[in-house]
């Protein structure tokens, strides 16, 4: 496929839109406290999801190509969503439309920022754009309109463009399937989707996002006693709590290995997938720790990293990541408590089924129990992950045509250990769609934590390689 648009026109109309009209509203951006509505209970009378929204649409209204609209729309019970609509060029196809996926809620401000930075006080440094939301992620509907917009300067042609920027990502976007519903006569057939909330592991590359894990939570409640006891009465009489704990968890996890022992938590990893993880290996040696702070000594999970990347990716995983009924140490009498609480964590493969997957934790968990202790597993939460469809033909070309025209280097494929809940909403709302997950995260961004950052050099070539792609698309659907 030879180039469908003007590369330098592209990158040098990019450049102009980030410096002169995209940096100064993304800092305004940033200033808006937009907690997403799981960690900001009165978001309703706080108003700040809908002053982002109408910040974003305000913008969009006198940057995207004559005819478009930008309507904040808001149904019962959820909070906000933005869609621009952008019409397509005339000689693009006319009944198609691509989806530019992108989210406006923010995680929580954290703590301890760095002298001079702050989560709502946006601050250039260097190439960086400091403050919360700036890169997960704020920038991506800027980005979508500037893409849009360099196709047309770059002499490309494109579908008709929406521009979905939702505001419950962070909360697992519960309402997302309504909103699609929703507008999904508006939309008519869409045949392509990108999403910008992804990213890699450096800013030298497009990275492509192959998979994403699924997730499994549940609270385990062990209880034995109607009130607690003086250890010197109650133990040796009957056992602990936390002992029948730990012989539930052995059940479900082997303590030496960390091996997930439920056959329907896993799966077979295939050839591919392996050798994605070698070729990340080879491209970037100690990927997986690189975020991390080991403490001097600390031995990771696996000496391979071939392995840990497979571990990260593909095998289930358990964190407890909190308990309750277990006072502070500097306060533990010589107590046989009544009860303890865990809080599970699964990590899921991303073909696994994470509905079955809680029935199969409930079952074990419930099921002969030591010492007939009563058991609880409360609050579950499940969530499936994502696998990506294979490229089609147009979009592997047009990704190499990128690769030249704004990197310079080969984008590379990744597997995420996390979760991302709108992606698997998204395959559902579009099945026949060709999807591309990228984004402008970097190992290093602090996205959710302080000192969150944007790399804007990249974001820029993000928006060109967007640019690129939407215009090969036009001419491959024309």
């Amino acid at each position: 496929m030879a180039e469908t648009v003007d590369a330098a026109k592209v990158s040098k109309g990019v450049e102009k839109t980030w410096t002169d009209r995209i940096l100064p509203s993304l800092s305004a951006f940033v200033k808006i406290p937009s907690i997403s509505p799981a960690y900001d209970k009165e978001w309703r009378r706080h108003r700040q999801l809908g002053a982002a929204a109408e910040l974003v649409a305000a913008w969009a209204r006198t940057m995207a190509p004559k005819g478009s609209t930008a309507e904040v729309i808001e149904l019962h019970g959820w909070s906000p969503l933005l869609l621009i609509d952008i019409p397509p060029t005339p000689g693009a196809a006319s009944d198609e439309t691509v989806v530019l996926y992108g989210h406006l809620d923010k995680q929580p401000a954290f703590t301890k920022w760095s002298e001079g930075l702050g989560p709502w006080e946006p601050t250039m440094r260097g190439t960086r754009l400091y403050g919360r939301g700036a890169v997960d992620d704020g920038y991506a509907g800027y980005a979508a309109v500037a893409a849009v917009n360099a196709v047309r300067s770059g002499g490309g042609e494109h579908s008709r463009v929406a521009i979905i920027l939702e505001t419950a990502e962070e909360s697992g976007s519960p309402g997302l399937r309504d909103y699609l519903s929703h507008i999904a006569d508006r939309l008519g057939k869409v045949t392509f989707v990108t999403c910008l909330d992804s990213g890699g592991g450096d800013f030298e590359r497009l990275w492509v996002t192959r998979s994403l894990r699924g997730m499994l939570q549940a609270t385990l409640t062990v209880s034995l006693l109607a009130a607690p006891v003086h250890s010197g009465f109650g133990s040796g009489v009957v056992p602990s709590s936390f002992r029948v704990l730990r012989l539930l968890l052995d059940r479900i996890e082997d303590p030496v290995t960390g091996q997930i022992l439920l056959p329907e938590m896993t799966t077979r990893i295939g050839a591919d997938r392996v050798r994605d993880a070698a070729e990340l290996a080879q491209l970037k040696p100690g990927w997986t720790l690189r975020p991390l702070s080991l403490l001097d000594g600390v031995q990771p999970s696996a000496n391979d990293e071939i392995e840990r990347i497979l571990n990260n990716t593909w095998r289930p995983t358990l964190s407890i990541t909190g308990a309750s009924g277990l006072p502070d140490v500097a306060e533990a009498g010589a107590v046989l408590r009544a009860a303890t609480s865990l809080r599970l964590n699964f990590r899921l493969p991303p073909t696994v089924d994470a509905a079955a997957a809680a029935a199969a934790l409930e079952r074990v968990l419930t099921t002969d129990v030591p010492y007939r202790a009563s058991i609880e597993v409360t609050d579950v939460m499940a969530q499936n992950g994502w696998f990506a469809p294979d490229l089609p033909g147009w979009l592997s070309t047009a990704l190499e045509e990128t690769d030249s025209a704004v990197f310079g280097a080969r984008h590379h494929f990744i597997g995420l250990g996390a979760g991302i809940p709108f992606m698997q909403i998204l395959a559902d709302a579009y099945p026949e769609a060709a999807f591309l997950v990228t984004g402008a995260v970097g190992a290093e961004s602090n996205m959710h934590v302080a000192d969150e950052w944007l790399h804007v050099p990249f974001a820029r070539k993000i928006t060109e390689a967007v640019a690129h792609v939407l215009a090969a698309h036009a001419a491959h659907r024309g």
